[in-house]
């Protein structure tokens, strides 16, 4: 299995898993990568480092000394393991926070802003729920004292849940 750090053409950056490389360029070629955030296509490949698993590491000191005092720089292990950079955990975490908002919440759709009313004054029965709201609906809600909140959910989600 090949781990690849992707990024899209917004600057979303994002792992896949694949086969091969070649199983990459081939779903690549039949427009089948795209963003898990914005859905967009135009994904591209970046540098990344290999990661072996070879075994539970072993602590190596960095520096060691030889009989005439002189440091010498410890030699690095083979199963060092790359660190995800920050963007990629913090589209990890986006996700994971979207799925849990999706399952633990009723789809209402268009009729929110009616919903969320009824709930606020007691008029329907109180459960978590999304769905679509203009900028002056959410306004409204807030100024009534309903508290709602924003929440762009990533394309890739929109969809049925796998």
């Amino acid at each position: 299995m090949k781990v690849f750090d992707l990024q899209c053409s917004q600057g979303h950056c994002f792992e896949g898993w694949f086969g091969s490389e070649a199983d990459f360029a081939d779903q690549q070629a039949r427009a089948l990568v795209d963003c898990p955030l914005c859905g967009d296509g135009h994904v591209q490949k970046m540098l990344s480092a290999p990661r072996l698993n070879l075994g539970r590491a072993k602590p190596q000191e960095t520096q060691e000394t030889h009989g005439d005092d002189s440091p010498a720089r410890g030699t690095a292990s083979t199963n060092e393991v790359a660190l995800a950079s920050p963007q990629t955990e913090a589209t990890q975490a986006l996700l994971h926070l979207a799925r849990e908002l999706l399952a633990r919440t009723q789809d209402v759709g268009n009729r929110f802003a009616e919903e969320a009313r009824k709930i606020h004054y007691g008029e329907a029965q109180a459960r978590p729920i999304r769905g679509q709201a203009t900028p002056q609906q959410t306004r409204d809600l807030l100024e009534e004292g309903v508290q709602v909140m924003p929440f762009v959910l990533p394309e890739s989600l929109k969809g049925p849940l796998q």
